[in-house]
């Protein structure tokens, strides 16, 4: 295939390429736009020369000749360019991968429904002699309305060197993607980057081993077909036919559900603009791939420019070239020739008939420095102002301020005997017009006394904190017990108040990771009912709850009748320890994953306290436990009482 295939190609004069989905060992799979129906497509590339080629064309023949409303249709085959190709229809929504890989497991309910329509198409091209090849979650696509699509029937194998046919092959895939959609494990034949079920003595273990709550129904087909191999009678029909009697009037609830998936809006996708149309090519091959040839230059201009060096018979010294001006450039020349130019920055050149990548310099002289700062004049204390000329600061005569008992000048007398101190007139300096009174006498000793007092009274202050910190009174003298004892119910009523419990909730067990969605729903009246005797507890589980384990975490939901402002929560528990996490949530959740954490603790022995200290208000708290206490034959939580306190 030609190496310059990327985003903007045209394909038949039709199809331009815009995003590159998924490529596999020289096959691409691209995302395409048809001019002509303006239309998105699907495009499968190969190299006419390559060996599935020939795999390819038959696979859209045999797939286009099965029409079902679940397969996205083959539209087009074509050979261009030394590129074989094949156009299908494009489907706008999210695939089942990438559905367990940014959520939970789906539900049974919701599994068998999507599997049970795959299985009916699957039928239905079995019939015809037609199989996918490789039916794993990447190729099973939820559809913007909720609608079960089917991407790269038969195509999709051809295009990783599968050979056709393989129907036994699709059934095993059929109920490894029922497993996947179980557990978020896959156990198919076919390869995918679902990650790999857990096995055992290399058996895959069964769903319910993996996760709680799976029927026995759909656990047996699991287990018959995966690890026992199954049967010659196993077909498509007879999974679909399971799925169908399981389900019942609940497949309108799955679909209904699958059609409220929130999936990404076209605003919101990469969008990949064409490419740009290639440099100028430069005519002389370089002979070193990562920088410029020595003998190129860039003329001020911004052109490259080449010059030929003509080396003479002997092969010891370069003639000088004929465009050279003066003997300097024929010595740099001859120099260039025989050192290795250093790696330098510049322009890459991709060429369209040659794998060759060349590079355009950059330019080689620096730019000139910026010229220095000037200093700045220095400027003197009596500079005129460039206004008006007069200076900005001028001495002016501020008369003394007269003696409060009269005779004379204070600070000094005016004698009259002439100049200095004793002139009666005392030099200030003033800036511009504005007056500069001075302060009257006193001043500093008034300011000195008010701070002596304000030191004073933090002094005191400080003298009665620590008396009363001591249990003392202000003055330091011992308090008199009987009047502490007769004010002491009076200090305890008025004081700050404990926030109160809330009376009339109730409590149902909470396990949305499991279908039913049921844990002892019978005891969970007895972790409200005030009595540390009776309790609630969990199933016994293998495995710890947490990230690794089968669920992170299982709890109860506690209904308090109205919204309050949830300040603390006290748990009595039985064993040890358990790491427990408590939501607040003014409608009722359905899960714990769009709920914010209120408070998280760790009980390490009987009892608990969670302080949420943002008071969250609403009507629904969630007791949520994400690991247990080890029990004999696994792990198992048991809440004996639950106290929920606010106002």
């Amino acid at each position: 295939m030609p190496e310059h295939t990327r985003p903007g190609d045209v394909l038949a004069d039709r199809y331009r390429l815009t995003d590159l989905l998924t490529e596999s060992g020289g096959g691409r799979f691209w995302r395409a736009f048809d001019s002509v129906l303006q239309r998105d497509v699907a495009v499968h590339i190969i190299a006419c020369d390559d060996e599935r080629a020939p795999l390819l064309r038959e696979a859209a023949r045999t797939s286009a000749t099965v029409l079902d409303r679940r397969m996205l249709r083959v539209l087009d085959i074509d050979e261009a360019a030394d590129r074989c190709f094949v156009v299908n229809e494009w489907g706008s929504g999210t695939s089942l991968d990438i559905m367990l890989a940014d959520g939970e497991p789906l539900s049974p309910t919701v599994s068998a429904w999507i599997v049970a329509e795959v299985a009916d198409s699957l039928a239905l091209a079995h019939e015809a002699g037609v199989a996918h090849g490789r039916l794993v979650p990447e190729n099973i696509l939820i559809d913007t309305d909720g609608a079960v699509r089917i991407i790269g029937f038969a195509v999709d194998a051809a295009l990783h060197g599968l050979p056709p046919g393989r129907m036994s092959t699709d059934v095993v895939d059929l109920v490894g993607v029922l497993y996947a959609a179980l557990t978020g494990r896959w156990a198919g034949n076919s390869r995918s980057v679902v990650t790999a079920a857990p096995s055992q003595h290399g058996h895959v273990l069964r769903p319910r081993q993996v996760r709680a709550g799976i029927p026995r129904t759909l656990d047996a087909l699991c287990d018959h077909v995966l690890n026992q191999g199954g049967d010659v009678d196993v077909t498509a029909v007879i999974v679909s036919d399971s799925l169908r009697d399981f389900l019942g009037p609940s497949a309108t609830a799955a679909e209904a559900w699958l059609a409220r998936i929130e999936h990404p809006r076209r605003g919101q996708e990469t969008v990949v603009l064409p490419a740009l149309p290639d440099p100028p090519v430069r005519e002389q091959d370089f002979a070193h791939e990562k920088g410029p040839a020595p003998d190129d230059v860039v003329d001020p201009t911004g052109e490259l420019v080449t010059t030929t060096t003509v080396m003479s018979e002997a092969g010891e010294e370069p003639i000088e070239p004929a465009e050279a001006s003066d003997e300097g450039d024929a010595t740099d020349v001859e120099a260039g020739a025989d050192a290795e130019p250093p790696t330098q920055a510049g322009m890459p050149i991709f060429h369209d008939d040659r794998d060759e990548v060349t590079w355009l310099p950059h330019h080689h002289e620096p730019a000139p420095p910026p010229p220095p700062f000037e200093p700045q004049p220095e400027r003197p204390l009596f500079a005129p102002d460039p206004a008006d000329g007069e200076p900005a600061r001028r001495p002016r005569a501020v008369p003394a301020t007269a003696h409060p008992a009269g005779g004379g000048f204070w600070p000094w007398e005016n004698t009259g005997a002439g100049a200095g101190t004793g002139s009666g007139v005392l030099p200030a300096f003033v800036d511009g017009d504005e007056d500069d009174d001075r302060n009257p006498p006193g001043t500093n000793m008034l300011r000195l006394a008010l701070i002596v007092a304000v030191c004073l009274v933090l002094l005191i202050g400080c003298v009665i904190a620590f008396n009363l910190g001591r249990g003392r009174s202000p003055l330091g003298a011992e308090p008199d017990t009987s009047t502490s004892r007769a004010t002491s119910p009076q200090s305890s009523t008025t004081g700050g108040s404990s926030p109160a419990p809330i009376t009339g909730i109730t409590a149902t067990d909470f396990d949305p990771q499991a279908t039913p969605s049921e844990e002892n729903p019978e005891e969970a009246r007895f972790a409200v009912d005030g009595d540390p005797t009776t309790s609630w507890s969990t199933e016994t589980y293998a495995q710890n709850l947490g990230p690794g384990g089968l669920k992170t975490g299982v709890g109860l939901l506690l209904d308090l009748g109205d919204d309050h402002s949830v300040s603390e929560v006290d748990l009595t528990t039985v064993g040890s320890p358990t790491d427990v996490s408590v939501y607040v949530s003014e409608a009722r959740p359905r899960g714990v994953g769009t709920l914010n954490v209120a408070g998280t603790t760790t009980v390490t022995g009987t009892r608990g306290t969670l302080s949420l200290s943002d008071n969250p208000t609403g009507r629904y708290v969630v007791v949520w436990l994400t690991s247990l206490p080890t029990v004999s034959g696994g792990f198992r939580g048991e809440v004996a009482d639950v106290v929920v306190k606010g106002d």
